[in-house]
């Protein structure tokens, strides 16, 4: 971790503008592509969300909103499986009864909790909105696929979850570095 410390100096964890959609993304993007979930997300929003009152000429394809908790919440899911579908339902329910559920304020372990009791959310998902939206320096999706793709080239086979343990209380940030390294 050091030489990639070293290499890319400063380097920070990302976070969201508006937690609602990071992890209505956050599910969508689950066990799919980067680029299938963004097309996903694109025909939700297309569908779901307002359009803007003016577009921008230099911006044309920013056409819409990302849709509310109150919309998406009654909103018909096709084309995905029903439990992706279930899943997004249910979290844009928790989210339209709860608006500051993933605000940067709140408390990680118990978002953390109220987010892994919504069937289909699990220990990445809620890692990653823990990183990303609440902000947490230690939070860590120990099974994300390009991390462990990571540290294997880097160190070779092992337990990630285990190496990363010698990483706290700044896993979010090795998080970041190890994706930044394979991208």
């Amino acid at each position: 971790m050091a030489k990639l410390t070293a290499k890319r100096a400063g380097l920070r964890v990302p976070s969201a503008w508006d937690g609602f959609e990071l992890a209505m993304r956050a599910v969508l993007g689950q066990q799919i592509t980067v680029a299938a979930a963004i097309k996903l997300a694109g025909k939700m929003v297309a569908q779901y969300g307002e359009p803007l009152a003016t577009l921008d000429a230099q911006h044309p394809s920013l056409s819409h909103v990302f849709p509310t908790a109150a919309i998406l919440s009654k909103a018909n899911f096709t084309g995905m499986p029903q439990s992706r579908a279930n899943t997004l339902s249910a979290l844009a329910t928790d989210f339209e009864a709860d608006p500051n559920l993933l605000s940067s304020g709140s408390n990680v372990a118990e978002t953390c909790t109220k987010l892994l009791a919504i069937a289909g959310i699990g220990d990445w998902t809620t890692q990653y909105i823990a990183m990303r939206q609440l902000r947490e320096p230690d939070a860590f999706p120990a099974s994300d696929v390009a991390l462990i793709k990571a540290i294997t080239q880097l160190e070779g086979p092992c337990k990630l979850s285990t190496r990363a343990e010698t990483w706290r209380p700044w896993r979010a940030y090795a998080a970041q570095h190890l994706w930044t390294e394979v991208a």
